[in-house]
């Protein structure tokens, strides 16, 4: 994997955790930061408006992106998470013609003390190929690597069976269940599995 950083302003005090923009080149695919380029690209809005319209991620990571106008504000809200340096998420975009493929997002939940919270999705033409859990995991390394995190957790609802998949694949260690833990887009509570990765963990070995 290499990186691609361009210069960003930061007004966080010296040593804070904080995200900076990156694009990280995984050969084919290309994690890159959601931002104001990609804001004015119509097909990137509409591979947002056909995300925020698919029914798993409907259920399971639901936003908001009816038409072109709204995944244009989802983006610049995303692109203000970056220039704040609070919170990354990244368009997962096919290197070839720039398409996107799904998105990944790494946030503070306590800055302070280096602990993140991951999450993923991927468009159904980007299932099954393995573009979730590469993103996924080069993103992990470069949050561990350079934004100063020392745990990541990651929490999937108990029926969202590939999230669990993509976890354990990326080094996510299961830590137990989490009893209605989080209102879901069916408006309904659900249990979550919460994994969670160290700094410190040894890399993955891939499960089959």
């Amino acid at each position: 994997m290499t990186t691609s950083t361009p210069p960003a302003p930061t007004h966080d005090p010296p040593g804070r955790p904080t995200f900076v923009r990156a694009t990280l080149n995984l050969g084919d695919i290309r994690p890159h930061p959601w931002d104001r380029e990609a804001a004015g690209r119509e097909e990137l809005l509409d591979g947002l408006v056909a995300a925020a319209a698919d029914p798993p991620i409907t259920l399971w990571n639901p936003f908001p992106a009816a038409d072109r106008q709204d995944a244009g504000e989802t983006v610049m809200f995303r692109d203000a998470a970056w220039d704040r340096g609070d919170s990354a998420s990244f368009a997962v975009r096919n290197a070839a013609d720039g398409a996107l493929l799904g998105n990944v997002t790494v946030r503070w939940t306590d800055r302070e003390d280096g602990l993140a919270m991951m999450g993923y999705w991927t468009l159904p033409a980007a299932r099954g190929q393995g573009v979730a859990t590469r993103a996924t995991e080069a993103v992990t390394d470069w949050a561990f690597a350079t934004a100063g995190a020392r745990r990541i957790e990651s929490a999937h609802a108990v029926g969202n069976e590939p999230s669990c998949r993509i976890a354990d694949r990326c080094g996510y260690l299961p830590e137990g269940t989490l009893r209605a833990s989080h209102l879901f887009g069916d408006g309904a509570y659900h249990d979550e599995h919460l994994h969670a990765r160290l700094a410190t963990d040894p890399q993955p070995a891939h499960l089959p």
